[in-house]
């Protein structure tokens, strides 16, 4: 710049400091406008967005009908009887995955007239 005028220098100098400020505004523009991210990491409940917990649940359910058969499934699978009722009837909570392929296993056995919790 030591060949420009002096006043088209300070309109050049001017002109880039404008450009400095536009680019800073567009990139927190760009932030404020970026979509947000629509994967939660909440727990999932038990209710229409579980649709396969829902069938386990309900199959379940018609294999722990017998008396006494809720308790000997919780003490097989080492968990709570109370913390069962919450996964099958409470709608409060779902199992991790090791104790719902523990679940699975019981139920395919015990349809299969292999009761593991006796």
């Amino acid at each position: 710049m030591k060949d420009v005028h002096p006043r088209i220098g300070f309109w050049l100098e001017v002109g880039g400091l404008l450009l400095e400020a536009g680019d800073a505004a567009a990139k927190a523009a760009r932030k404020k406008l970026r979509p947000r991210r629509t994967v939660s990491y909440a727990t999932t409940r038990p209710g229409p967005a579980t649709p396969m917990w829902n069938l386990v649940a309900h199959h379940l359910r018609e294999e722990l009908r017998p008396h006494g058969a809720k308790v000997r499934l919780a003490r097989y699978l080492e968990i709570p009887r109370q913390r069962l009722t919450d996964f099958l009837a409470g709608h409060r909570r779902l199992p991790d995955a090791e104790l719902t392929l523990r679940l699975l296993h019981w139920l395919v056995e015990k349809r299969g007239g292999r009761d593991l919790s006796l």
